[in-house]
């Protein structure tokens, strides 16, 4: 397994009124974060909160190219980017106990925290395709070109891990400093991880390895 430090190139926030951050996802454009009560969409340029969307958002968040995913509590919502309106909900598979979200290969891929596990999930449905096993508590969760990688907090620890999605094996582990905690991730397709800060109410940027 290949290890090393996390290198953060941004921080983003904290944000007035925002407690905490649980799920994060990026749409191409804009980075969101879900705050509890609302989805928040911030331009990564500025670092400005650019639109909210009253909806409750408690943990994971993910975007499928036109919809929003948000986990709150036990069920798992699909929003309209464009309206913010609530379009349907499937049940959670972990039943509250949900952390992460991702969206690819037309499936929702969703963190059990305390499980450790991360389910694949039929986005019409809600059922459960397979389950992978992770090592230590799941927070976010994303896929980019092909690697799935997971926030992981524990203790005053976390780390971005890249697993084998097939045996869950551990590939490789950016460690975040001690005391910075990983509670959403999402990758912007290229160069950065976003990373929920938990309740310091802050976003990072973390940069991504590069392959060769």
């Amino acid at each position: 397994m290949k290890r090393s430090a996390a290198e953060i190139v941004r921080e983003y926030g904290p944000y007035a009124g925002v407690e905490a951050v649980h799920g994060v996802t990026y749409d191409g454009s804009h980075m969101w974060f879900a705050s509890g009560d609302k989805l928040n969409a911030v331009d990564p340029a500025d670092g400005k909160i650019t639109r909210s969307i009253d909806v409750a958002a408690h943990a994971g968040t993910a975007f499928d190219g036109r919809h929003l995913f948000q986990i709150a509590e036990d069920r798992i919502q699909k929003i309209d980017a464009a309206t913010g309106k609530v379009l349907a909900t499937i049940p959670a598979p972990g039943g509250g106990g949900d952390s992460g979200l991702a969206w690819a290969e037309g499936s929702l891929w969703v963190g059990q925290y305390r499980e450790r596990k991360i389910h694949q999930v039929d986005p019409q449905t809600g059922k459960i395709l397979r389950t992978i096993e992770s090592k230590r508590f799941v927070t976010g969760v994303t896929w980019v070109e092909g690697e799935l990688w997971h926030g992981t907090w524990e203790g005053e620890d976390s780390d971005i891990r890249r697993i084998d999605p097939d045996t869950g094996k551990v590939l490789e582990q950016l460690d975040l400093p001690a005391g910075t905690m990983v509670s959403g991730l999402e990758s912007d397709g290229g160069d950065r991880f976003f990373c929920g800060g938990g309740d310091r109410g802050n976003v990072r940027a973390v940069r991504r390895p590069k392959r060769g």
